[in-house]
């Protein structure tokens, strides 16, 4: 359900933004403005805006990602519900990039959000690169990995080991 609904949020948003905003355009009526600003612009590379113009090899990285994440979530009976969570964030992300990627390829990926630190650092920082839906689940999943990957080798190393466990010396001496 995860899935199903930030894909589809994404490319609502992803829509009402191309219908409403000319590119380079930003919404007048936007969140914050001089700050956080939606902002109608296409990328035709990866993350970031690097590689531009070779934006569709990413589509096979897409597949295998959404897949291997969708199946995981489907075949692994102990995964926690914060780990399917982010697995599903994650292949949401994917596919929702991929989905403009192959469909709108003429335009690119549609970004919207602009994040201007400029503005609030006065210049010491340059804006963040402008992100859409995808690109926030794809981060918020990564972030949730790392964050279970470190609770699951933490709880691993805290279990004790069969041989230091009361009961099981090595009687035979």
């Amino acid at each position: 359900m995860v899935m199903i609904g930030t894909i589809a949020f994404d490319q609502w948003i992803k829509a009402w933004v191309r219908g409403n905003l000319n590119q380079g355009q930003s919404w007048r009526g936007g969140p914050w403005h001089g700050v956080f600003e939606i902002t109608l612009t296409y990328n035709k590379g990866i993350a970031f805006g690097m590689m531009q113009g070779a934006g569709l090899i990413m589509t096979p990285i897409a597949i295998i990602i959404a897949g291997v994440a969708i199946r995981t979530i489907y075949k692994n009976a102990n995964e926690t519900a914060w780990g399917s969570v982010a697995l599903a964030l994650l292949a949401s992300g994917a596919l929702g990039n991929l989905y403009d990627r192959v469909f709108m390829k003429h335009l690119g990926v549609t970004d919207m959000f602009l994040l201007r630190l400029s503005n609030i650092t006065g210049g010491r920082l340059n804006d963040f690169p402008v992100f859409n839906v995808a690109d926030s689940c794809i981060s918020v999943a990564m972030v949730m990995l790392l964050i279970s990957w470190s609770k699951q080798s933490a709880d691993e190393k805290a279990e004790p080991s069969l041989a230091q466990e009361p009961g099981l010396e090595d009687s035979s001496l």
